[in-house]
């Protein structure tokens, strides 16, 4: 039956248009479309009257819709003809006569018989059960962007899993990402980068859903949804949130070889695997998305060009002074703008797009088009399924998100709302929110319409648009300001009376664009001038208007997630203090980002009335940041620890400040940090030239520049490792790791290695650790550029700055990026005019990928430029603070850092490069150096009154695994810092000594510094302060688990002399061994004394 009806739909259609041409095509559309409403109306009129069996009727509804599916298909075909013309379009009532006929089994049947014969009729695939609670009602979603995605996790909070079975339509092949931020993938970002969920959400929640399956018919009768892969599902609720799909205009040509629309992340890679052979691309589009598409175009070195029909860029959303000021900026960035142009045809050979012809007779040439011209709501599934659509589209909905089947919901960009469609996250979002609610039964509010206002960087230019922006308001006044010489335009638009904001525009500086909206959205007073509002506050503006204290706890700070001041206060009283936990747990600054710079003022304020310092001095000892200290010693040229603490700070110093001035000093002058006065400020790693492991043994790491290594170093290396029965493994940086080795053992190992050739890898360090690199053109069939020579080049170059925190590069031989250098601090990936530079870019706990700097940079170029960077970085960055985190928080972001590094805005790049290169000049081997100067190489025991048949120490245990030593396996794995420490008898930590043991002479002790001595068994940690005093504490940390304490640093909290643990940084009072953040722990202190210039002491403790 089925296949005698399609086949009638498809064989009338081609009588139909036989012949027909392009533009008789849309007559032809309606004639159809107006004929399929009376099938479906007549078979619906048939199965209301009970004429039959059920079963039958049932199928011929099914049928039904199966042929308007062919039919739409079959039109679709036709329309790509060019040869044909409408014979003959019959009246609806007059095709079904015709079809009659052919829908009959046998020629003596009309078409009430063979629907009533007791022939068997063919059964339907019953709906398919959902795989959760069978009792339970089911609530299918179809669609799964980022609206989607927010409806399933405002169902989730609300515990939506527990009481429906839930169904997902995906039809991407990955679940929800963000597509705001699809022009980041060409930055290197990846789908998973830029994916929305969580690991394990969806399992988590028992959500089932179907990847790469398109919801093509509902039954609003019978409640179902069929898969376009053949499946029927049965639904209680269901919700469209199909999004939109990119306008493309009908213009011939627009469907040739090289033509893209910019929606999805399989659309951005055909994009950009065609634009690999390509040198110019055309955007048809200047509003958002055709410029974010303009941007994207630029990341791929490709000459960009921008169509636009209207006279202006952005029309709807800026006036004509902001679109020429946003002109002004992408055009400096080398985007090529064409407006008030409307394109005819696309010309091209062999399929091929070759130009492009406008109305006005001129042309431009081009290999490739990429259509960004607008959205259109994806409401198809809609129209096919009888819910009713506006007159341009859109489902129709009410304030609950309700379509005319109050079960069935639409959001986002295929919702009409009182006759508007909102193409922005945030009104979607809302949207969502509501709908959620209303699903759940709960008495939430209304969608009421939603803000529309934006804030972007479009080609390097910040844009930011609020409310009505054009000022159509009735009877609106405006206020502008603007600064051409710096390519700066704002305006404020008021409603009559001057005291509600209902738009505004910020083209170059958005400075104030948040205060505004907040005015706006919050319905907050408007100054007696509101052009104070876009005006600096150094000349009388925005300050005068209140910060975000003043807002009331129910005002929206972040649109996109619906989340107000209120719920901020309350995540961080709850203790979200910091700014990425508050994002977290509240989602607040997670979608566009706009909000950021309010939250974290947000943040701060709050922080100060719980008084909790919000201040980023360096410690107690320093009340500067880093920033001003390291300027303090530069310009005062202080060189040592004493000299910066009687200039800047107060007290002893302590484990936080003696590093960071240690890293200054470092990368200032350049001096060896083994010097004696600059060794006690050393953490452990840099002391000892190693990373410490849990057990207090270390790892050695050697340098192998650019992972480049020759085969008889790998075998030295193996036989060093095998001499000293260390655990070896090749590390995430191409190099090589030895662990297990103890302090006593490490210049031996080093003296083997320099033999051999080797250096310091400075894995220890807060420096650069390796230049990871690709093959390139050395042996890659696609490398450009001799990646691993650079790689090579950099690292000799760069090893040995000390810097505020560790530092990575990778060098890619191609944009293939196999070294995978956008997630490293510096990366450089090779093109066919040199190189590309990206900065800012980290793994770890917080992984972001780098930002690109520079372009078609030469070697020489490349070089200088990072000299630039590394050293500012150095100078301005926080403690601790990685590149990623740093260029988040400087004022101008990446903008800021290329008037610094490039345009020299601050005129030091000169200064900046002398000063690495006087780094560079002082670089030495750490390791050569230690194991050739007596005094350093005497640091390297484990107990400084043994001799050197007695240094190892007994204490340490391994287990075998595949070959190896390593350390004993861990339940948890990984428990440290113990939440309960380990507490040992005294009598295990005392020798019963009553008599003086030596220990050694107090010059050998370095001041401010420790040693371990062993004494009747037990590891006693004697520590040398201030005026010669001296400490004994036992040097086992009960937090680690392991004897350190001795090689801590020595310091003091408010007055009291205490250690810092090595490994997990507990402070212990020197004098009463009492743990300084925990009072009820307290580790044995020794008895000590100097006699005639020997330090000793006894292994029987000092009763507490």
């Amino acid at each position: 039956f089925f296949s005698m009806m399609k086949f009638s739909a498809l064989t009338t259609l081609q009588e139909w248009a036989n012949g027909c041409q392009p533009d008789d095509i849309f007559p032809l559309a309606y004639h159809l479309t107006t004929c399929l409403d009376v099938v479906l109306k007549k078979g619906s009129s048939l199965n209301g009257a009970n004429v039959g069996n059920e079963e039958q009727w049932t199928l011929m509804d099914a049928m039904v819709g199966q042929c308007a599916a062919s039919v739409q298909e079959s039109l679709a075909h036709l329309a790509t003809k060019n040869s044909h013309t409408i014979k003959c379009a019959p009246e609806p009532e007059a095709w079904l006569e015709t079809l009659r006929p052919k829908l009959s089994p046998s020629p003596s049947l009309d078409k009430t018989q063979a629907i009533h014969s007791d022939t068997k009729p063919v059964q339907l695939a019953k709906p398919v059960q959902l795989d959760n609670q069978g009792d339970q009602p089911n609530l299918c979603i179809v669609g799964n962007g980022m609206v989607g995605h927010t409806l399933l996790e405002a169902l989730v909070a609300g515990g939506a899993h527990k009481k429906w079975n839930i169904l997902v339509f995906c039809e991407e092949p990955r679940v929800a990402y963000n597509r705001m931020a699809l022009s980041e993938y060409f930055k290197g970002r990846t789908a998973e980068d830029l994916s929305l969920v969580k690991k394990g959400f969806y399992e988590e929640f028992g959500i089932k859903v179907l990847l790469g399956e398109l919801a093509t018919v509902i039954d609003p009768v019978n409640k179902t949804v069929t898969s376009n892969k053949g499946p029927t599902y049965p639904y209680d609720k269901l919700v469209l949130a199909t999004g939109s799909y990119p306008f493309v205009p009908p213009v011939p040509g627009s469907k040739g070889e090289g033509c893209f629309v910019y929606r999805t992340i399989e659309d951005l890679e055909a994009i950009q695997a065609f634009a690999k052979k390509c040198k110019r691309g055309v955007v048809v589009g200047g509003g958002l998305l055709g410029l974010e598409c303009a941007q994207a175009m630029l990341n791929m070195n490709l000459e960009t060009h921008v169509v636009e029909f209207a006279p202006r860029l952005m029309a709807v959303q800026l006036d004509d002074p902001a679109s020429r000021m946003l002109l002004r900026h992408i055009t400096k960035m080398g985007v090529h703008v064409h407006t008030s142009k409307n394109t005819s045809n696309i010309v091209g050979g062999d399929k091929k797009v070759e130009k492009m012809v406008f109305a006005d007779g001129e042309e431009l040439e081009t290999e490739m088009i990429v259509f960004s011209a607008g959205i259109r709501p994806r409401d198809q599934i809609a129209r096919d399924s009888g819910i009713k659509v506006g007159p341009r589209g859109g489902v129709e909905i009410n304030d609950y998100c309700q379509t005319e089947h109050p079960d069935i919901y639409a959001i986002g960009e295929v919702a009409l709302h009182r006759g508007k469609i909102y193409g922005l996250v945030a009104p979607g979002n809302e949207m969502a929110r509501v709908c959620a609610d209303h699903i759940l039964g709960k008495d939430g509010e209304k969608f009421d319409g939603a803000d529309m206002s934006t804030k972007l960087k479009i080609v390097g230019c910040d844009v930011a648009v609020i409310g009505d922006s054009l000022g159509n308001t009735p009877d609106s006044e405006s206020c502008t300001s603007g600064k051409s010489s710096q390519g700066v335009y704002k305006k404020v638009v008021t409603n009559s009376t001057g005291d509600k904001v209902v738009g505004g525009i910020f083209v170059g500086d958005i400075t104030e664009y948040n205060t505004v909206l907040s005015i706006m959205l919050n319905d907050l007073p408007v100054p007696a001038d509101p052009l104070s509002l876009i005006v600096a506050a150094s000349e009388g503006g925005a300050a005068a208007v209140g910060g975000v204290q003043d807002l009331p706890d129910k005002a929206k700070v972040c649109s996109c997630h619906n989340v107000s001041k209120g719920e901020l206060i309350c995540a961080i009283k709850d203790g979200k203090t910091e700014l990425e936990d508050l994002k977290a747990c509240t989602k607040a600054g997670t979608g566009c980002g706009g909000c950021i710079p309010t939250v974290k003022e947000l943040l701060d304020w709050q922080k100060s009335q719980m008084g909790i310092e919000t201040t980023n001095y360096v410690c107690e000892h320093f009340k500067m940041t880093r920033q001003e200290l390291c300027h303090t010693i530069m310009v005062k040229q202080l060189p040592d620890f004493k000299s910066v603490l009687a200039e800047c700070g107060s007290g002893q110093g302590c484990e936080i400040c003696k590093p960071a001035v240690a890293s200054i000093l470092a990368h200032t002058y350049g001096d060896n940090i083994h010097r004696v006065d600059l060794a006690v400020l050393q953490d452990t790693n840099d002391y000892f030239l190693a990373n410490m492991q849990r057990d207090g043994t270390y790892s050695v790491v050697p340098r192998t520049p650019g992972g480049e290594i020759r085969a008889p170093q790998l075998q030295k290396l193996g036989a060093i490792g095998q001499k000293y029965g260390l655990y070896t493994k090749i590390t995430g940086g191409q190099r090589v790791d030895f662990f297990g080795a103890q302090a006593y053992q490490l210049p031996k190992i080093w003296a083997d290695l320099t033999e051999e050739g080797f250096e310091s890898g400075h894995a220890y360090g807060k420096a650069l650790r390796t230049v990871k690199s690709c093959v390139g053109s050395t042996w890659c069939r696609y490398g450009v550029q001799d990646s691993v020579g650079m790689a090579v080049d950099l690292e000799n170059r760069y090893k040995g700055i000390r810097m505020p925190h560790k530092f990575k590069m990778g060098v890619s031989g191609c944009t293939r990026e196999c070294a995978e250098a956008q997630c490293k601090d510096v990366g450089l990936i090779a093109v066919k005019g040199g190189y590309n530079l990206y900065v800012c870019g980290n793994g770890g706990m917080k992984p972001k990928h780098a930002e690109l700097l520079a372009t078609d940079l030469s070697d020489t170029e490349a070089i200088k430029l990072i000299d630039r960077f590394v050293m500012f970085y150095c100078r301005t960055a926080d403690r601790l603070q990685r590149t990623a985190r740093w260029l988040e928080n400087l004022d101008g972001g990446m903008d800021y850092l290329k008037k610094v590094l490039i345009e020299d805005s601050l005129g030091i790049c000169a200064e900046l490069e002398q000063q690495c290169h006087t780094l560079i000049s002082k670089y030495q081997n750490e390791w050569a150096t230690a194991i050739r100067n007596p005094e350093q190489r005497r640091r390297f025991v484990n107990f400084i009154n043994l001799p050197d048949d007695q240094q190892h120490d007994d204490t340490l245990t391994y287990q075998q695994e595949r070959g190896q030593n390593r350390l004993p396996k861990l339940t948890p794995a990984n428990p440290y810092p113990l939440p309960a420490p380990v507490l040992k008898p005294v009598s295990a930590l005392s020798g019963n000594g009553s008599e003086w043991a030596d220990v050694c002479k107090l010059e050998v002790i370095n001041p401010d510094s420790g040693v371990c001595a062993k004494v009747d068994g037990v590891q006693i940690a004697v520590f040398r302060v201030v005026d010669n005093q001296v400490y004994a504490l036992s040097n086992f940390d009960p937090f680690a688990d392991a004897n350190v304490l001795s090689r801590g640093i020595v310091g003091d909290k408010a007055g009291i002399l205490k250690v810092a643990s090595p490994l997990y940084k507990h402070n212990f009072a020197l004098e009463t061994g009492i743990c300084l953040s925990k009072s009820d722990v307290q580790i044995p202190c020794y008895p000590v004394r100097i006699h005639d210039g020997m330090v000793q002491v006894k292994s029987s403790p000092v009763a507490h």
